[in-house]
């Protein structure tokens, strides 16, 4: 990198010494140097003597602002929500900024598109989001263009717990580079616990796309006139400051002989300010199990009371308070087991990570948890300290609001199904749930904090029709829109299909549909409970029976929702969904595909799926 600029303000001795600098320094010693370079001249414009020189140069950097397209792939909303966040960092640093779901965007656009940042989700087994589907197969065809002339950057969201962890964001920094495109910045595959990762990939980012268009933050420069003061606010609840909700009520919605343990939650948000939608989610910051706890460090010979680090900030807690609020001990993961194999000296640990023994390791993740891998492969001497190094932040749980802002904008109700199994030798549980159903007491409080969901949202149309499809827990949302239409007085046509095992123990919220089938709020209802006959029978069986209506709604220009069970439940509703437009819609599998894919962009097919 040399400066062969025409109208540079340095001389020739300090062109030489830059040149000589410049080709030394990597892209974090660049990035910081701008920062100082602007922070500077900050300084000088405060201090009420500024170069008049340098200062105008700075502010005529921008003349010419360089594009950059910003593009997510979005499940849940937390894609969106960080293009956004990158949106308004570029737009304040005089970018010229576009920023939409992958879906929306067309693809043949690449061609004229000179930086591209993808921020994207993966979806159950290494799948693209729903909103990324269509611009996936397009750049994995054979119609992807030549991009020599593009550069990008990928920020990709997973789960470490799952085989093919950031799958959708390695696919397309794979597939960009293979087209021709120049990586602009490495890609960062993010956990659970994301916001460290991706607030240090969003300022690398920005600060590589500083340094090659020359535009310089007039925030910095003149965003902070006035000299010497800095105000800071209390910051809002959110999910780095989760406010402190009281539970009201906690109560087993399942009846005697029921299979399952499913709670209804209340929890008082008077006081934090949080607003949402039907659709939107809450999440909550869990503890372990005590009992898990204690046995861990029981079998580590560890002291209770010795203090860790529990981030990066050194935050110290006991080794108790640290397992059970702040460390993820229920799930094995493959990058889990690689760091402790590395911490153990265990040989049949390290051979079990061998290539030959892949599907090994996959069968033993499986069901088992942290406790599990110190009894099956014991460390010869491990500090605690090293060993809580290795775990990851222990994650939020995710809960649909089951009930409405506009009914109850003080209090938020959630459907909660107890996870408990029998697996390895020992009884196992749902960190969240198992807490919410045997050790959440009225009065306590759970820190919690909203998750909006920009991808499930109902129509604000009072002519368009909705269609919902929540087996089970995957209710929750429909419960909290009808909750809405109630309130605010709405007409809308609305049809819900509700699945679950048994009628008498198992039928969720029975009063409250048949309160809303009378007044009208819910139109239609069909049930599926599939252990009250000899045939099992599920929610697609129940659409099959009424293809015809079904159809009829479609044409009418229905909306179509579905929560719930991604495995199994969503994919057989989809395929019941495309089996109905081929066989009432007299369609070819292609049509169906297409006209599925339509509705998926007319925000006409929306799923919140786990």
């Amino acid at each position: 990198m040399s400066l062969n600029v025409t109208n540079s303000p340095f001389n020739h001795e300090q062109i030489e010494q830059l040149n000589l600098l410049l080709p030394t320094l990597t892209d974090h010693q660049k990035v910081w140097l701008s920062g100082y370079l602007s922070a500077f001249i900050s300084k000088e414009v405060q201090s009420g003597n500024p170069d008049p020189q340098a200062v105008s140069q700075a502010t005529n950097a921008g003349t010419d602002p360089r594009e950059v397209t910003v593009l997510y792939g979005s499940e849940t909303g937390t894609a969106r929500s960080l293009a956004e966040s990158m949106a308004e960092k570029l737009d304040a640093a005089n970018f010229l900024v576009t920023c939409s779901a992958l879906d929306d965007f067309k693809p043949k656009k690449l061609k004229k598109t000179e930086d591209v940042l993808i921020i994207t989700a993966t979806h159950g087994e290494g799948d693209p989001p729903d909103n990324a589907i269509s611009f996936y197969e397009f750049l994995h065809s054979r119609k992807a263009p030549k991009l020599d002339h593009l550069r990008f950057a990928v920020l990709a969201l997973g789960d470490e717990s799952y085989e093919f962890f950031c799958q959708t964001g390695k696919d397309f920094d794979k597939r960009l580079e293979e087209l021709g495109g120049e990586r602009l910045y490495d890609r960062v595959d993010c956990d659970l616990d994301f916001d460290e990762q991706a607030s240090e990939w969003m300022t690398g980012v920005l600060g590589v796309l500083k340094q090659s268009s020359e535009v310089v933050d007039n925030t910095v420069l003149a965003g902070q006139q006035t000299a010497g003061t800095f105000v800071s606010e209390q910051p809002g609840f959110s999910r780095t400051n989760p406010f402190m909700a009281e539970v009201v009520e906690n109560i087993n919605l399942s009846g005697r002989g029921s299979n399952k343990q499913t709670r209804h939650l209340e929890l008082s948000i008077d006081g934090s300010g949080f607003t949402f939608k039907p659709g939107d989610s809450l999440g909550i910051f869990p503890k372990n199990d005590p009992v898990l706890v204690d046995q861990l460090m029981k079998a580590m010979n560890w002291d209770a009371e010795q203090t860790v680090s529990v981030n990066k900030q050194g935050e110290i807690r006991s080794l108790r308070e640290a397992l059970l609020s702040h460390f993820e001990i229920t799930v094995l993961t493959k990058p889990l087991v690689e760091k402790a194999a590395t911490l153990f000296a265990n040989e049949a640990l390290t051979d079990l990570l061998t290539a030959s023994n892949k599907e090994n390791l996959k069968s033993y993740l499986e069901g088992r948890d942290v406790l599990d891998l110190v009894t099956d492969f014991p460390p010869k001497k491990l500090l605690a300290e090293d060993f809580v190094s290795i775990l990851r932040k222990l994650p939020a749980r995710l809960y649909s609001i089951a009930s409405s802002y506009e009914a109850n904008p003080d209090e938020v109700h959630l459907t909660v199904g107890t996870v408990n199994y029998f697996a390895h030798g020992r009884e196992r549980a749902g960190v969240c749930s198992s807490q919410v159903a045997t050790r959440v007491e009225v009065g306590e409080k759970l820190p919690v904090y909203i998750h909006q969901n920009a991808n499930f949202q109902f129509p604000d149309d009072p002519e368009t029709r909705v269609i919902m499809i929540g087996p089970g827990t995957g209710v929750a949302p429909f419960r909290s829109y009808l909750e809405e239409l109630e309130e605010t007085e709405a007409e809308q046509q609305t049809w819900l299909f509700f699945g679950e095992q048994h009628f008498s123990c198992d039928f969720l919220y029975q009063v409250d549909w048949q309160k809303w089938l009378k007044s009208g709020v819910l139109s239609r209802m069909d049930v599926a409970f599939s252990r009250d006959t000899d045939q099992k029978v599920y929610v697609q069986h129940k659409m099959l029976e009424k293809s015809k209506d079904f159809y009829e709604w479609l044409k009418a220009g229905a909306a179509v929702y579905v929560c719930g069970d991604e495995k199994h439940m969503a994919k057989d509703v989809q395929q019941t969904i495309l089996t109905i437009l081929r066989q009432e819609g007299d369609m070819t599998a292609e049509e169906a595909e297409s006209y599925l894919q339509q509705m998926r962009q007319q925000k006409r097919y929306q799923r919140d799926v786990y």
